[in-house]
């Protein structure tokens, strides 16, 4: 499968007490972990799910649309 390329938020909830990465383009695809590098596996497998998801419904995939508010 030939996953596009989305963009991935990663920041730290006092809340939940844990690091959360989301896709933006992707509704409630979300991931978390003690480390920011155990949230982004944990929102890849999260993604490659949702995708597997979208495609068995007959849904196409979302294009990414997304834009950081920063720019590299």
């Amino acid at each position: 499968m030939n996953t596009p390329h989305y963009h991935i938020n990663i920041f730290w909830s006092a809340e939940e007490d844990c690091f959360i990465a989301e896709i933006p383009d992707l509704k409630h695809c979300t991931g978390q972990g003690d480390t920011p590098e155990e949230a982004l596996a944990d929102v890849m497998e999260a993604q490659d799910t949702w995708i597997v998801a979208c495609l068995s419904a007959g849904e196409p995939v979302p294009v990414p649309e997304y834009t950081s508010a920063v720019e590299a």
